[in-house]
């Protein structure tokens, strides 16, 4: 008995509270995301997503446990990537940037409402910051931080999707050939902190206009 009291009394349950806490933001900003891609391409004609039972919320259907993990130890991972098929799109080039914008502009929007969520439930009197208000908030960054690192115009991201539908079908067709070579790349820039200042001032900036929307 007093070895399992000693064993419960060793356990840090602030920091299983606050890595559970955020398990939850990453899989919500993850599935968010995931899903919007997936309705984006339903909405242009492509079935593929739905399917493949897609275009749902549920979390475990859009996980990558290894990109989880990545993402909860480095701040850096990635979901499944939602199936989309171009041929179904009228103009293809057109429907891949749409599908792939839809992703970060949910994540852009959900940090929104969880904002206006702690907009409404904050008080004049209160002189300090709830555990549930500081989730959203948390959250609200996360949120942020994932559709700004998603813009980024580097395969497989979505900003590169969005970038080489604006080059000429031969060029567009050139850079698809060595799509493949963009997540090493990616590494790299990850790993060598390359633009992380930058990402951290822009996430600082959307978050500051995002708040003053919402009157915090």
């Amino acid at each position: 008995m007093n070895y399992l009291t000693n064993l419960w009394n060793a356990l840090d349950l602030g920091a299983m509270k606050d890595l559970f806490l955020r398990l939850v933001s990453v899989f919500l900003c993850l599935t968010v995301h995931e899903t919007c891609h997936g309705l984006a391409a339903y909405a242009l004609g492509d079935p593929t997503a739905k399917r493949q039972h897609r275009l749902s919320l549920n979390p475990l259907r859009h996980i990558d446990w290894f990109g989880l993990a990545a993402m909860v130890i480095a701040g850096f991972g990635w979901a499944k990537p939602v199936p989309v098929n171009p041929n179904y799109f009228k103009k293809p080039k057109q429907g891949m940037a749409l599908t792939a914008l839809a992703g970060p502009v949910s994540n852009f929007v959900l940090a929104l409402v969880l904002l206006l969520t702690v907009r409404l439930m904050w008080h004049p009197e209160l002189s300090y910051i709830g555990d549930g208000m500081l989730f959203l908030l948390e959250t609200a960054i996360l949120s942020i931080g994932l559709g700004l690192f998603n813009l980024i115009p580097i395969p497989p991201l979505d900003g590169s999707k969005i970038l080489f539908a604006l080059l000429p079908d031969r060029q567009y067709r050139f850079v698809l050939r060595y799509e493949r070579y963009g997540m090493l790349l990616l590494w790299v820039l990850v790993l060598s902190d390359i633009g992380g200042d930058w990402l951290s001032n822009a996430i600082y900036f959307v978050f500051s206009i995002f708040c003053r929307i919402v009157g915090i």
